[in-house]
């Protein structure tokens, strides 16, 4: 049997990474036709000025591209719709965003307490699935002890956190051409690896997805990047993340396994922190990508050296999971 689900999962990563190379040769240019280009942040590098115009929402195309694979390989298997509505949630919340930015010229987008409401809806809505229609329980796994603690009440509070924290990080990661989608690549793999020791082999399948679809996309979205995954993309990808470490039990193992988004995440907060207290600034931009990029280092090489970070969180991550059955 788990032959056969390692089969269609490698079909899985085939068929997501063939939608998405499939629709990027129509959907960058219907996008273009749509303006619904890129703005450049006027404080940002210099040289992301040329990127202006570029079109983004391209996080359709890896959507897509993952429900095609995940429901031909996996079926509509409870865990994997689950997945895949989270995914659609959180990037429809995206697009939304991303269509009052890019179409309606609003550049703030939605306000935060309206994007974060309807982040906890979804996140509140998966919690309850995972206890009484899963029931999963309410215990979370400490990452390399292999220890439960059981959070009791305060498990969906913490669900919804992890939800609401993992799409904002991916979302903050997005800042330079094939960065989140590369990374993204990375933390999908581990995942599936940690949904063959927790024997969830739809999941596997629905990771795979999720490796084929941001492969096809880094073919447009490699420097220089054709178009941009936008919110919609980068959302999504944060919802699918953290519903298959909700799923899997791996909430805390995320956490490792997704360290690159940990470390953007945490250079905005530190550098907010320290800009409202001390009038200073610790790093030249956030997130900490950006730094680097001021620091005179190619896009490039900033963009390589955190898949390589990546990389490495992601083997930490699935060794912190060795001892869990």
């Amino acid at each position: 049997m788990m032959k056969g689900y390692i089969i269609n999962t490698l079909l899985a990563i085939g068929i997501a990474a063939a939608v998405s190379t499939a629709m990027g040769p129509f959907m960058i240019p219907f996008l273009h036709r749509l303006k619904v280009g890129q703005s450049i942040r006027e404080e940002g590098p210099k040289r992301h000025y040329v990127k202006a115009g570029t079109p983004t929402m391209g996080g359709i195309i890896i959507v897509t591209a993952v429900m095609v694979a995940s429901f031909l390989m996996a079926g509509a298997s409870a865990e994997v719709l689950t997945a895949v509505l989270v995914m659609i949630a959180f990037g429809a919340i995206g697009f939304w965003d991303d269509y009052i930015k890019v179409v309606l010229k609003r550049s703030l987008g939605l306000r935060a307490r309206e994007k974060l409401l309807l982040q906890l809806l979804v996140g509140l809505t998966l919690g309850i699935l995972l206890i009484y229609h899963f029931h999963r329980g309410t215990s979370i796994v400490v990452p390399f002890s292999g220890h439960l603690i059981d959070l009791g009440y305060m498990y969906i509070p913490f669900l919804i956190l992890v939800l609401v924290a993992t799409s904002n990080a991916v979302n903050l990661t997005d800042g330079l051409d094939g960065l989140a989608a590369g990374v993204t690549v990375f933390a999908a793999m581990a995942l599936g690896i940690v949904c063959i020791m927790t024997s969830h082999y739809n999941l596997l399948i629905f990771s795979g997805a999720l490796v084929g679809a941001c492969l096809g996309f880094l073919l447009f979205n490699h420097y220089p990047a054709r178009v941009f995954m936008g919110d919609t993309g980068s959302m999504a990808l944060g919802g699918a993340l953290a519903a298959i470490g909700a799923l899997t039990g791996s909430e805390l193992a995320l956490l490792i396994i997704g360290g690159v988004y940990v470390i953007d995440t945490l250079s905005v907060i530190i550098q907010v922190i320290s800009f409202k207290t001390t009038g200073r600034r610790v790093f030249l931009m956030s997130p900490l990508h950006h730094h680097f990029e001021l620091k005179g280092w190619a896009e490039t090489k900033v963009v390589k050296v955190f898949w390589m970070a990546a990389f490495i969180f992601a083997l930490i991550g699935i060794l912190s999971y060795r001892n869990i059955g």
